[in-house]
């Protein structure tokens, strides 16, 4: 459920009409919905409400802090995989207790920052990780806890880019050396060994996949206690599929998976761990763009608007299909077809091609929907295009969460070196 809808011919994000956040904050800008967050949590969090388990949100799907401190309020952790995100997660509320580490390349500056705030769990993901993990732990005379992610080798995920499970995946420890891992694990001093780890993709629309991987890795904690180890959880990591609006996918929902994971776990006595990003973010936001032009081309049309790849890097990165809806509820009798392109130079900043949707014109407002997960979080500033502003809506009110940063802002960052700024003309930055 998403909490965009049209009252009297006009969209609103919950109680604030999308036309007045357009007019006071300016377009592009991603609009997110309290209320679409805080149930969608709710709904997967209470699917587990009998079950020993953390919920785990993965910052990178939406990493801005007035997200994370919306759900840290109804009781979740974080997964991060960056010093950036552990901070942003520490800053937003949520106990060090409920952060999980993830990432196949953390580095020795991230792993100390982890061990001084006491995180949950490392999940790593190579001897070479391990080996760095323990030397840093060793140095802070501390212990490091983990669970290895392995690799079960299980095709997963609506993409190729965002398949995490493959042997030919650069995650995890390959499944025929995942036992070895766990016996070197033992052997070091600043090693806690706590659990297992595995996440087989994003965007997952079968229940298959995750039926597959979860036994694999169960019958992996069976052997692996049996040789000794302390297994005290297991992360299945995230990927239930959200729908984004063109009616081919259609995942499963969270009580289905839920019953799915309680049949397959139960006789596992572990505390369960889960790390769902899109399934929370994806339709708690929607990007807002004006139409700038209609350029009526030899053999189609084009409605160039001011958002660009830059801003929702999704459609160029992975064809995907976001839904597409004017702010003034269109003349369902008028439609045209449309190639919706944004001002970058690039062929590839196209959203879409042949899209059917209602007559357009220049200074139309348009909405991009499912726009909640990997939107903002994967902007850039290429062109020297400001990063789009973020506003986070609470019932009838609004706030800025994220401003635009002004084009003076973004070359404040840059600097002269003195053989070029002394050149008669090179202008001072």
């Amino acid at each position: 459920m998403r909490h965009f809808d049209y009252q009297n011919g006009e969209m609103f994000a919950e109680g604030v009409p999308l036309a007045r956040i357009a007019e006071e904050v300016g377009t592009p800008v991603y609009v997110y919905s309290t209320a679409t967050f805080t149930r969608h949590y709710r709904v997967f969090a209470d699917s587990f409400n009998d079950t020993d388990a953390l919920i785990a949100y993965s910052v990178k799907a939406n990493s801005n802090i007035a997200v994370l401190a919306t759900l840290a309020a109804q009781g979740a952790g974080a997964d991060v995989v960056s010093g950036g995100e552990l901070k942003r997660a520490l800053i937003a509320g949520i106990p060090a207790k409920k952060i999980v580490f993830s990432g196949v390349g953390k580095t020795r500056t991230e792993m100390r920052e982890a061990l001084t705030a006491g995180i949950r769990v490392f999940n790593v993901e190579s001897l070479e990780e391990l080996h760095v993990l323990n030397d840093t732990a060793l140095e802070m005379g501390q212990t490091a806890p983990i669970a290895f992610r392995v690799n079960p080798d299980v095709t997963a995920g609506g993409h190729a880019k965002i398949s995490t499970g493959k042997k030919e995946n650069k995650f995890g420890i390959a499944w025929s050396q995942a036992e070895l891992a766990y016996e070197e694990a033992a052997r070091l001093p600043a090693i806690e060994i706590i659990g297992v780890d595995v996440h087989i993709g994003s965007q997952i629309s079968d229940l298959a996949p995750f039926e597959k991987a979860i036994q694999k890795v169960g019958d992996l904690i069976k052997r692996l206690r049996a040789a000794g180890h302390t297994i005290k959880s297991f992360d299945i990591g995230g990927g239930l599929g959200i729908p984004y609006g063109n009616n081919t996918v259609v995942p499963p929902p969270p009580s289905e998976y839920a019953a799915l994971v309680k049949r397959l776990t139960a006789d596992l006595d572990v505390e369960m761990i889960f790390e769902p990003g899109r399934m929370i973010a994806g339709n708690s936001g929607i990007l807002l763009s004006e139409v700038l032009y209609v350029k009526r081309g030899e053999d189609r049309d084009f409605l160039i608007i001011d958002a660009a790849m830059n801003d929702l890097l999704r459609p160029a990165l992975y064809d995907a299909y976001h839904d597409m809806e004017p702010v003034k509820q269109g003349d369902l009798d008028k439609m045209e077809t449309y190639d919706v392109v944004g001002p970058i130079c690039e062929s590839g900043d196209t959203f879409t091609k042949g899209r059917e949707m209602p007559k357009l014109e220049s200074g139309d407002l348009v909405v991009l929907h499912s726009a909640g997960a990997y939107g903002a979080s994967q902007s850039s500033q290429y062109n020297t295009r400001p990063l789009v502003p973020e506003v986070l809506v609470n019932g009838a009110e609004y706030a800025v969460i994220r401003a635009r940063p002004s084009i003076e802002d973004i070359l404040k960052t840059e600097s002269l070196p003195n053989w070029l700024s002394k050149h008669q003309n090179v202008t001072d930055i």
